[in-house]
């Protein structure tokens, strides 16, 4: 038995894909007797008994096609944790999946949403559908994926984005910060089509890093060389604005960036909040880490389409120093309730759990020394940023106080292992066999996450497609009453 689960991990630890890699974690599972606790509803972790409940509510109602019965039941209690069913505890236990009951009560709740929307029914209108839709998206909210900063071992991303992609598990809301804007931007500005390409170890060109030397930060503009960064971005994302990128692909990119002056507040560019921007200069300003590359002005399609900058009077740096995670700006924009985060900050990744644990009394007293030293640096910085003659000072320890008092981690967090070597690397150009051991370490990292992915983000994707589907009928409908009405 010893060898054979040996064996599986083995098999795990070399897959080449995720089908591979779920197949020796169901067979450990099996093997292991894991499958027996997946089988019990009971855990100390949710509520078992509320969620067998509303299984049966639901279910029952489908089965006698009480579409009204149904849909008082989703807006009684449709919710993303109902009785913690996103704990990630719940996926500590196997290497798999979790309980058969989360997974079938969220099979369930899908089953239920796409059958009120393939039904027509005599007593529950087309516009009540809609309407029940549209709430209900609002309601539930979505997931958004947030990618950290880390100079070069934001190639990291990469196998992220490949495991989520090959699984059709990628969000359509994506921020970026730093590094993270780059894969951000990548992603934004290529196609479905195209995103095979982008994984291709050769495809990229990620020579990003070019020394000046010490005399660049004498005058003021940093270490490394701001053009070879610029054309790593030429090579890799294409020339649009973030409203012409979303209208090219679908994907609502996020990109943070800081201003440059101290006491003035980070923006986060995409679509919505800066349509004309240019994906390309608003990656460039959140890779400007200060005292490393100088401050970029942004740029921006006028009403013309004629290229400009961006608020002239004003120069942006580094996004991940003041919003490396910008969930709340996220959640006012798009409605997105929960966050999946990759993280390869190297200042951040050494102390982050790569497994859940309920705390023991110790873990507590920890966290508790380290909110209060936090919190002292951080109210130490504030007073020291307010009361400094020195601009340039006050922009550093405003920065400081940035970086002290912002959260690293979402509701998912996918890391890459601890590798004290990887400080080497940050700011070391890539071979195309470096980037395919990203690739790889960021794969294996995901695929025990997918499944927790999977789960957490079925309900809100079955809703939105619903939604969709709603709405071109919708579209269609409404072009046959406006053809019938002209024709009369």
């Amino acid at each position: 038995m010893k060898r054979a689960l040996k064996s599986c991990l083995e098999a795990m630890k070399n897959a080449e894909n995720y089908q591979a890699w779920a197949d020796a974690a169901k067979e450990y599972d099996r093997l292991s007797g894991n499958d027996e606790w997946k089988e019990d509803d009971a855990s100390a972790h949710y509520d078992y008994k509320m969620i067998r409940l509303r299984y049966n509510e639901l279910r029952t109602a489908r089965e006698r096609e009480d579409v009204n019965q149904l849909v008082f039941y989703i807006n009684e209690g449709l919710h993303g944790n109902l009785g913690r069913i996103a704990n990630t505890a719940l996926y500590d236990h196997c290497f798999f999946g979790t309980k058969h009951l989360v997974t079938e009560y969220l099979q369930e709740v899908c089953d239920c949403l796409e059958w009120i929307c393939n039904t027509e029914f005599t007593n529950f209108s087309f516009v009540q559908k809609l309407e029940f839709f549209e709430r209900t998206a609002s309601a539930f909210g979505q997931t958004g994926l947030m990618l950290s900063g880390g100079a070069a071992l934001g190639l990291f991303h990469l196998g992220v984005l490949k495991a989520m992609y090959d699984e059709d598990l990628l969000p359509s809301v994506v921020s970026g910060s730093s590094a993270g804007s780059i894969m951000a931007a990548v992603l934004g500005t290529h196609t479905d089509d195209e995103l095979d390409e982008i994984f291709d170890p050769e495809y990229l060109y990620v020579e990003a890093f070019r020394t000046v030397g010490w005399r660049g930060t004498l005058k003021g503009q940093g270490v490394l060389d701001p053009a070879q960064l610029e054309l790593c971005l030429e090579r890799n994302v294409k020339d649009l604005t973030f409203e012409e990128a979303f209208n090219r692909t679908g994907r609502r990119i996020n990109i943070p960036v800081s201003p440059s002056d101290p006491h003035q507040e980070s923006r986060l560019l995409n679509a919505m909040t800066s349509p004309h921007v240019l994906v390309r200069k608003a990656s460039l300003a959140s890779c400007a880490i200060p005292y490393v590359y100088p401050p970029v002005m942004l740029w921006a399609k006028n009403i013309d389409g004629e290229k400009c900058p961006f608020i002239p009077s004003r120069q942006w740096v580094d996004g991940s120093i003041k919003n490396d995670l910008p969930a709340q700006r996220l959640a006012r924009l798009y409605g997105v309730n929960h966050t999946i985060v990759s993280q390869t900050n190297p200042h951040i990744v050494p102390f982050i759990s790569r497994k859940r644990r309920e705390k023991n009394m110790m873990g507590y007293l920890v966290d508790m020394v380290v909110s209060n030293t936090r919190y002292n640096v951080s109210q130490a910085l504030e007073l020291l940023t307010d009361r400094i003659s020195s601009q340039q000072l006050a922009l550093l320890l405003d920065k400081a106080h940035s970086v002290v008092n912002q959260s690293y981690v979402g509701d998912i967090n996918i890391v890459p292992p601890r590798n004290p070597g990887n400080v080497l690397k940050i700011i070391a150009n890539a071979k195309p066999s470096d980037v395919a051991e990203y690739i790889r370490v960021g794969e294996e990292a995901t695929y025990p996450k997918l499944e927790l992915i999977r789960n957490s983000t079925v309900i809100s994707n079955t809703i939105q497609s619903c939604l969709d589907k709603l709405k071109v009928e919708e579209e269609r409908e409404l072009k046959e009453y406006s053809l019938n009405h002209a024709s009369a």
